[in-house]
């Protein structure tokens, strides 16, 4: 089984090309440019990089949000476009379980955070039993001090990660009273090869979808969206 893997729902662009017992390589960038000027130019690197012949591979995970609405639409119209092309199925992994991947084997609770401005976050809650993800909390958009209080309500340390742990950090070291942690640089941000090995779980489950049936999932309106509901109008 052979996955190529997508993450571009945050400030990171990813791409991972993954076998169950071999990540066979992955491309991730954290710098100032948009993911439609470096995502296909990161694929087209790791297929000559790799001799990849992309009508080998299996089926193709992505990132599937929340996340930004701008990076989410990239990443669902390449995976999109890739899979009518190639005839493949696509994998549609929840961004903050791949956010939460990274920890793979932590048996503490672990709360990935993307910033979602408007003071909230994009957030859930896991931890790996004998090896395998458990959902403690669905993710969801939520202020910050709400997701902090249920970990609080937990007793059980946390480790924090992602973008939004930057812009909440002085919230959680005021509210935390929970022993905690933050992940380290190299662990802290969505990565594809993270994705990819969610993806395999979700391909084992029998959790797959047509590239025509494919949607991300935003949890929330856009700000366009929200600035026409609230003149009562919707897009068209």
């Amino acid at each position: 089984m052979k996955i190529l893997a997508f993450d571009s729902s945050g400030l990171v662009a990813s791409v991972a090309v993954l076998e169950e017992e071999r990540m066979i390589a992955e491309y991730t960038v954290n710098y100032k440019k948009t993911h439609s000027q470096t995502l296909l130019p990161m694929l087209d690197e790791v297929v000559k990089m790799t001799e990849l012949d992309l009508h080998e591979i299996d089926a193709i995970a992505v990132a599937a949000g929340p996340g930004s609405f701008t990076g989410l639409r990239i990443g669902s119209a390449t995976a999109k476009g890739l899979g009518l092309a190639l005839d493949k199925p696509l994998v549609p992994v929840p961004t903050l379980e791949g956010l939460a991947f990274n920890l793979c084997g932590c048996p503490d609770v672990i709360c990935p955070m993307m910033d979602a401005r408007r003071k909230q976050v994009y957030t859930g809650l896991y931890t790996f039993v004998d090896g395998k993800m458990q959902v403690l909390k669905e993710q969801t958009a939520c202020p910050v001090e709400e997701i902090l209080e249920e970990c609080n309500a937990r007793g059980r340390k946390v480790v924090f990660l992602g973008d939004g742990v930057p812009v909440c950090r002085s919230i959680i070291e005021e509210t935390v009273r929970v022993p905690y942690a933050f992940a380290p640089a190299h662990m802290s941000r969505q990565r594809a090869g993270a994705v990819g090995m969610r993806a395999f779980d979700y391909i084992r489950e029998n959790k797959t979808e047509t590239a025509a049936e494919h949607a991300p999932v935003y949890l929330r309106k856009s700000q366009a969206e929200r600035e026409l509901l609230a003149k009562g109008k919707t897009l068209e």
